[in-house]
């Protein structure tokens, strides 16, 4: 019976995701690289490790150092900003950088290439973290998913930073004379990570639709003096209240499945920041839970109707039945079938 090494195993997996993704073409255009290189490097590290072929491991180090900014990247797409060609040059500068370690990387600084994708993984999962979590709305996640593709960029930072756990393990297994060591770690804790990278973001490979005309640009940060004290205007922030309401209200534009926060400040000519800040300032909410709010009322009128929970979901601008249920509950304090049994009975 044939049984695959765990990283190939997982190469393989990454491998059918990568071509599905590319056939479908139903996601960001980084996506497929992300997961061909994590795929390239569990099949790198089970043709060293398992199969034997030693004069592949000087490239270990530079294929792994490609995971890294491309997940970085793939989260900007995804949920942030389309990355400009000019701005992400600089991280072509990792694998770079892993490149040169090797050859340093001899005698005494054989710990080199280790610490480099130490400090690589950590740097990029740190990054990912912190941006993910200090933002309200991410501005090309669809609204309606609330805070889940936020949690799911949260636990890609954490893969990274578990890969950059297992590479420290390594340096100090062959520090302390524990060699034997070093193939249990690379098989067990860079396979997980290089699938729980590749699968969590191939979830959170959904953003809304971003065109020419509605894609985030300079306009969308506001820029404030060093040491400026921020000004609310609560005028300014009702009025922006009242068109923000307006457009909802109107030819149900609360209900298209696709609204980001991106969309929605590009309809209302404002930069993103003033908008969510209008926003939680006059309601103590963030973007998602405001627009869903209004497609919730929407949800009630059709249950009252008698219209089923699946076709009030799809008709309310919901994708998904766990993040309607969940967000009727939080509305209403009950769930959809209970509250259309309720106006069934009240009816009969």
């Amino acid at each position: 019976m044939l049984v695959l090494p765990i990283p190939l195993a997982v190469a393989l997996v990454l491998t059918f995701l990568a071509c599905r993704f590319v056939l479908l073409r139903d996601g960001p255009s980084l996506f497929p690289l992300l997961l061909g290189a994590a795929a390239l490097q569990g099949t790198l590290i089970s043709l060293v490790q398992h199969y034997g072929i030693a004069a592949l491991q000087p490239v270990l180090p530079v294929t792994a150092s490609l995971v890294p900014p491309l997940a970085y990247l793939a989260f900007r797409q995804a949920a942030i900003r389309v990355p400009a060609l000019p701005g992400a040059l600089p991280h072509a500068l990792a694998p770079l950088a892993a490149a040169l370690s090797v050859p340093l990387g001899q005698g005494a600084l054989h710990w080199l290439p280790d610490v480099a994708l130490v400090a690589l993984y950590a740097g990029y999962g740190t990054a990912i973290l912190l941006q993910a979590r200090g933002r309200e709305d991410l501005p090309l996640a669809r609204l309606e998913a609330g805070r889940l593709p936020q949690r799911i960029w949260q636990a890609v930072g954490a893969s990274l930073l578990l890969s950059a756990a297992s590479d420290m393990a390594i340096a100090i297994a062959l520090l302390s004379g524990e060699a034997w060591l070093r193939p249990l770690v690379v098989s067990l804790t860079s396979s997980l990570a290089l699938l729980a990278v590749g699968l969590l973001g191939l979830v959170a490979a959904r953003p809304g639709p971003v065109g020419e005309d509605e894609e985030p640009d300079a306009g969308d940060t506001i820029a404030r003096e060093p040491g400026a004290e921020t000004v609310v205007d609560t005028e300014a922030d009702r009025e922006l209240m009242a068109r923000l309401d307006a457009l909802l209200d109107r030819d149900g534009a609360c209900l298209d499945p696709d609204l980001t926060l991106a969309r929605l400040a590009r309809r209302l000519h404002v930069p993103m920041k003033q908008l969510s800040a209008a926003i939680n300032r006059t309601s103590g909410e963030n973007v998602s839970r405001h627009v869903n709010g209004y497609r919730i009322r929407h949800a009630c009128k059709l249950l009252g109707q008698g219209d089923s929970a699946t076709a009030t979901m799809l008709a309310s601008g919901f994708n998904t039945k766990s993040n309607f249920n969940r967000e009727f509950l939080r509305v209403t304090g009950e769930t959809p079938s209970a509250y259309r049994s309720r106006f069934a009975v009240a009816k009969g």
